[in-house]
C-alpha cells in the first residue's frame, strides 16, 4: 500500500517562502508522475502542480504559475514543492499524491487510491 508522508508546513508572512517535502513509500514508483494539491477551509481539494517521472513534463495551477516550483528526487520517492511570494489564499492542507497516469490528468481529477495526512500552510497578512 503506498504510504505518503508531507512535511514542511508552517506559519509564514505574505511574501514568504516555504518548501514542501513528500515521501513516498510501499512500491517502486518507476514511470509514477508525482503531484500537490491543496485543499482549504470550507473548499474542495484542487490541484496545484504535477510533474512527471523524467522531470520533464511539469504543470501547474494558473494560481501559482510563477510562485510555486515543483521538483523531485527519484533516488528518495520524494516530491517537493517551493512556494515563494505566498499569500493569504495559499492557505491550506497541502497534499501530495502519486500515479501512473500522466500529470497532465492530474487537474482533472483527483481520484486517488489514497492520501497522506497533509501538511498545514498558513499565510498571514
Amino acid at each position: 500500500q503506498v504510504q505518503l508522508v508531507e512535511s514542511g508546513g508552517g506559519l509564514v508572512q505574505a511574501g514568504g517562502s516555504l518548501r514542501l517535502s513528500c515521501a513516498a513509500s510501499g512500491r517502486t514508483f518507476i514511470n509514477y508522475a508525482m503531484g500537490w494539491f491543496r485543499q482549504a477551509p470550507g473548499k474542495e481539494r484542487e490541484f496545484v502542480a504535477a510533474i512527471s517521472w523524467s522531470g520533464l513534463s511539469i504543470y501547474y495551477a494558473d494560481s501559482v504559475k510563477g510562485r510555486f516550483t515543483i521538483s523531485r528526487d527519484n533516488a528518495k520517492s520524494t516530491v517537493y514543492l517551493q512556494m515563494n511570494s505566498v499569500q493569504p489564499e495559499d492557505t491550506a492542507v497541502y497534499y501530495c499524491n502519486v500515479d501512473r497516469r500522466p500529470p497532465a490528468t492530474f487537474k482533472d481529477s483527483l481520484k486517488f487510491g489514497s492520501w497522506g495526512q497533509g501538511t498545514q500552510v498558513t499565510v498571514s497578512s
